[in-house]
């Protein structure tokens, strides 16, 4: 298997791209909505926290990078205790 499982791009959605880039051509649709974000301070990516407490994550473009697939997978363990603790 080749590593096309890392990469997918919908130049079609209404939002594309959601994020501002420098090429549009390597923005990966893979991670549309950020399983980091649950992480919290532990994502790791460039987000604030706004007035209402609520992270924003407009400045990030670590899901849409062209090694964001790895960087979510090194991440995936503490996802995953997350997941172990909301059953």
């Amino acid at each position: 298997m080749g590593p096309n499982y890392k990469f997918s791009q919908h130049k079609k959605c209404e939002f594309f791209p959601c994020h501002k880039v420098a090429n549009e051509d390597k923005f990966n649709c893979l991670f549309c909505y950020c399983p980091l974000y649950t992480l919290g301070s532990k994502c790791g990516g460039n987000f604030v926290y706004n007035e209402a407490n609520i992270k924003d994550c407009s400045n990030c473009l670590i899901p849409h990078s062209e090694n964001g697939y790895e960087y979510i997978m090194s991440k995936w363990e503490l996802i995953s205790e997350l997941a172990t603790k909301n059953k």
